[in-house]
């Protein structure tokens, strides 16, 4: 009988693709997760990943294994959720997930704040463009652009998004200013993969220039921005994102891109003190935060002694 706990490294690698990029995702070290997969190959007996030269690939076997893997996660983590759907503890650690573009210039302020307010609880901020499952444990609370499609999903919207076509001033200068959206097939983009493929930028981007030159591709928010700053093309961008990094926008704001922000939950975790109380804290901060959306300047994170004193 293998360890229950290491079919966790396997589906982290069957997720990520490397031992590395798993061992950042559950917060461990690469050797552990190298460890505890040769333990449970071990145990089963057969090979479930091969080495290759871009990173790991599951097995046959591994593929087979995969989605009951992913069953006993999903068990798991209801059952973790039912023991934790009543706490009435405002303390211990809650685990955010929000894209990495959103992170830095609004959930970051607003987390510092919260941890003001509530010292005991401390948020685990995981940055990622991968839509982590909600109902396999992977979080307790996501910040997402759209509404979530799983009727086990409850979601908030607490602020509206608006977006922008950017460039560089270099690529301005080398290339001119598209006039219209319908100019866009005589420029050169960014093209959006991986995490980022199904954004609905993604989706308009390919609506709105089909025939455009892609002159560089991306599988993050971030990597599209650092793309874009350096001349290689244009791309849709949030307005908080590309306006702080001081690049043009040619297009501004763009209607068909505008997004709404939620934050997401499982159902099961409504009542839980610890999503609550972040949950309403957000809702209720958000309003000061609200010009970070339009690329302003955040607003000051109050003192922590001052604050204790009120």
């Amino acid at each position: 009988m293998f360890d229950w706990n290491d079919l966790r490294y396997f589906l982290a690698v069957a997720r990520e693709g490397s031992t590395l990029s798993a061992a950042k995702a559950i917060d461990v070290s690469q050797p552990t997760v190298q460890r505890r997969l040769a333990a449970l190959e071990e145990s089963v007996g057969r090979k479930l990943v091969e080495r290759h030269p871009t990173g790991y690939r599951l097995t046959e076997l591994g593929k087979a294994l995969l989605p009951h893997a992913k069953e006993v996660e999903r068990s798991v983590a209801t059952l973790q959720r039912h023991l934790s759907s009543g706490g009435h503890e405002q303390s211990g650690t809650l685990r955010v997930t929000c894209p990495e573009g959103m992170a830095s210039r609004l959930l970051t302020p607003l987390i510092e704040a919260f941890q003001v307010k509530y010292p005991a609880l401390r948020v685990d901020l995981i940055m990622t463009d991968r839509r982590l499952d909600l109902a396999g444990g992977e979080a307790e609370v996501a910040v997402r652009m759209n509404e979530p499609g799983a009727s086990s999903l409850v979601a908030r919207k607490i602020a509206d998004s608006f977006w922008a076509v950017y460039g560089s001033r270099s690529y301005v200068e080398r290339h001119g200013r598209p006039r219209r959206l319908e100019e866009l097939d005589d420029h050169a983009v960014i093209a959006f993969e991986g995490d980022v493929a199904e954004s609905h930028a993604s989706a308009w981007l390919r609506a709105a220039a089909a025939r455009a030159r892609i002159a560089a591709r991306a599988n993050s928010m971030l990597g599209v921005l650092a793309a874009v700053k350096s001349g290689a093309g244009l791309a849709p961008l949030p307005m908080a994102l590309g306006s702080s990094e001081g690049l043009e926008p040619v297009f501004s704001p763009v209607a068909e891109l505008s997004s709404r922000i939620y934050l997401v939950m499982h159902s099961d975790l409504r009542s839980n003190a610890r999503v609550r109380a972040f949950c309403d804290f957000v809702a209720k901060e958000i309003v000061r935060f609200r010009p970070l959306l339009m690329g302003k300047q955040p607003p000051a994170v109050p003192d922590r002694q001052q604050d204790r004193s009120r």
